[in-house]
């Protein structure tokens, strides 16, 4: 036998399941830097050599560092892009502080509620995810612990904008943010002009999902559309989102002199992905009934 070069191998990884088990994701982790069973869910995050910082809840990929920015700016932005002048902002979920961040990049909000029910997810961010939780100790941001759809029951037209930034509803404490009472709630916590956003999970994997959170928001709400885009570290590599408004049509009342006169950073929001988001391709028209 020939003499082979004996090479040192990492063989901690990580290992994410899709809904059925059959297909997933691995990422090899360069150190797990914190590990915490809290009441609600399993936290973690570790390292990857390219990616950065990981944060995982109950085995789920939530974001990694290099491509959290596409999914918190298009979470974010095409809502408050949509709403004429926001002020108020409620943010279900997102103890990241990512969406937080995107939302306090615009100078009209004068309050942004973040609503996490996990204090210890908010605390490992604080920690180990420096570019996402610079805006948690911001003053016109406050912290609320508590369950997103108790919090939100208690409100009535109070918030210009709601964005709910959950985990999967196949996981932790994410199923009750997907009801039809939940997104009812919600369009009563908001003012006559107000606007709604959810993630709605990928098209592929939990279709199921994305087809009962659009019927279940435009239900609700008179104005309803879903847009999509990438997002290379979730499922499929492709996401959606449900806006539901009680005036402004995001596509129709969309102001793209907002977006072109905005000072703060953005690397992939920009007022023609606002615009072509919403073109949906034929399968998902035919997923959420919209043909």
């Amino acid at each position: 036998m020939e003499d082979r070069e004996l090479r040192t191998l990492n063989h901690l990884m990580f290992m994410e399941y899709y809904t059925g088990g059959n297909a997933g994701l691995f990422m090899k982790m360069k150190r797990l830097v914190y590990s915490y069973q809290s009441p609600f869910q399993r936290i973690d995050v570790f390292e990857h050599p390219e990616f950065g910082m990981v944060l995982v809840l109950d085995g789920i990929t939530m974001f990694t560092e290099a491509d959290e920015f596409m999914y918190h700016e298009m979470l974010v932005h095409v809502p408050l892009f949509t709403h004429p002048d926001p002020r108020r902002v409620l943010i279900i979920g997102g103890g990241d502080g990512g969406s937080l961040r995107e939302v306090l990049k615009h100078p009209s909000v004068e309050e942004a509620i973040l609503c996490e029910v996990d204090p210890y997810v908010i605390d490992a961010a604080k920690l180990y995810l420096k570019e996402m939780s610079v805006e948690l100790d911001n003053p016109k941001a406050s912290i609320i612990n508590e369950n997103g759809a108790d919090f939100v029951r208690r409100n009535e037209d109070y918030f210009d904008v709601i964005i709910v930034d959950s985990t999967d509803p196949t996981a932790g404490e994410g199923g009750h943010l997907f009801t039809k009472e939940f997104y009812a709630n919600c369009y009563k916590a908001l003012r006559k002009d107000g606007v709604f956003c959810a993630e709605t999970e990928d098209p592929f994997y939990d279709k199921g999902w994305v087809a009962i959170a659009y019927n279940r928001i435009s239900s609700v709400f008179p104005i309803s559309k879903m847009y999509t885009s990438f997002m290379t570290t979730y499922p499929s590599g492709m996401w959606t989102y449900t806006i539901g408004s009680k005036e402004a049509d995001p596509r129709e009342d969309f102001d793209e002199e907002r977006v072109l006169d905005f000072g703060a950073p953005l690397r992939y929001y920009n007022a023609e992905i606002h615009r072509a988001s919403f073109a949906l391709p034929t399968f998902l028209k035919e997923l959420t009934g919209q043909f």
